[in-house]
């Protein structure tokens, strides 16, 4: 970016914080909006971009109005450098760093193909510095106390801290600075204390409607990038959302294909049609959930005269090869990351499937 050569050059920052239970950003930019502006203007200065957008979804009334105004006040403080707000209509996909860009174009937010990258070609064709609002947010802390000062905090390769959102079944719910390297468990128990109902947690998704689900069984795994990519999840927005004994996972994981099916942009097929068919699929496992040696009929808004009849095994194996073609040929995260609730509720909660069993886990 610093090496590109434009007579124009852009600073974005991604505040579309659509996934469900995550609230880090919004609490951020209406407690600490200056924060932000401080670390998008020092972007700017350090790669010579003269302007900036904070894309900040529609439903945060609140925090677009405290961001519009902290801008004015910040005015002259921050020149030449000039920052404006742009508000997003509530598409989950402008979460993607590309269809956030068209979205601030004034087009339909679709996914672009990569390359050519935004900090080569990006907002309007112009070399663009796109961020979240945390990494941004976090420039004005390092510059002042230097980087030794934040890589003091964290495990690992993940240091610094992160603002940890537990939500959903969950007694101690809220917003939580830690240092990466606290456990899952400590997580989730500790400093949530438990469900709310009081019944034993089973599930706890990480990383937003898109990120794994982990079983108790996972709770010693550090909070750091690393181990959750090992163990097959993510972290993303740190979001973490807690599911008591209750829960039907096989459920969970057909609403994790119809959130796909519904929020996709359209743009490539592995995400669009893939979805549907996901959809598809579950609804006939979950119709003959318990009888593994029986056929599952196909539903009666899917049959048609040349529907074949599959076993529930054999409809697990269809899940898993359509959760393949999605993760590695969909053009963004979106389709891409819809496996990964999909096959952690297929892998660690099989009883919800009819009795699956249980599939090791393929080393990448």
């Amino acid at each position: 970016m610093l090496l590109a050569e434009a007579d124009e050059k852009f600073i974005v920052c991604n505040a579309d914080e659509g996934d469900s239970g995550t609230f880090a950003d919004r609490m951020l930019m209406e407690g600490d909006p200056f924060c932000l502006i401080e670390g998008m203007a020092i972007a700017g200065h350090a790669v010579g971009a003269g302007h900036g957008y904070v894309y900040i979804r529609s439903e945060y009334p609140y925090a677009i109005e405290t961001m519009r105004r902290a801008i004015e006040l910040a005015g002259r403080d921050i020149a030449p450098f000039t920052l404006e707000v742009r508000v997003g209509a509530g598409a989950y996909v402008c979460g993607e760093e590309t269809a956030l860009l068209d979205s601030i174009e004034g087009k339909r937010g679709q996914v672009r193909a990569k390359p050519p990258l935004p900090a080569i070609q990006g907002l309007f064709g112009k070399p663009t510095v796109i961020n979240n609002v945390l990494s941004l947010a976090a420039v004005p802390f390092i510059l002042a106390e230097g980087a030794e000062a934040y890589a003091a905090v964290g495990f690992g390769r993940s240091r610094g801290t992160m603002p940890v959102q537990i939500a959903g079944n969950v007694r101690n719910g809220g917003l939580f600075e830690i240092g990466f390297g606290i456990t899952l468990g400590e997580l989730v128990n500790g400093i949530g204390g438990g469900t709310a109902s009081g019944r034993p947690v089973r599930a706890v998704q990480v990383g937003g409607p898109l990120g794994a689900y982990m079983p108790p069984s996972m709770f010693h795994l550090p909070f750091d990038y690393e181990a959750f990519a090992a163990a097959g999840g993510l972290i993303g927005h740190a979001g973490i959302t807690v599911f008591d004994d209750s829960v039907d996972m096989a459920k969970m994981a057909r609403f994790a294909m119809e959130f796909c099916a519904v929020e996709s942009c359209g743009k490539c097929t592995p995400c669009r049609i893939g979805s549907t068919r996901g959809v598809e699929t579950l609804d006939r496992i979950i119709a003959g959930n318990g009888r593994e040696g029986d056929v599952v009929e196909a539903l009666p808004q899917m049959r048609n005269a040349k529907a074949k009849q599959k076993t529930v095994p054999e409809e697990i194996a269809l899940l898993r090869d359509l959760c393949d073609t999605m993760k590695y040929g969909s053009l963004c995260a979106l389709g891409g990351f819809t496996p990964y609730p999909v096959l952690s509720a297929l892998d660690h909660f099989p009883e919800d499937f009819g009795g699956a069993p249980a599939l090791p886990q393929a080393a990448e």
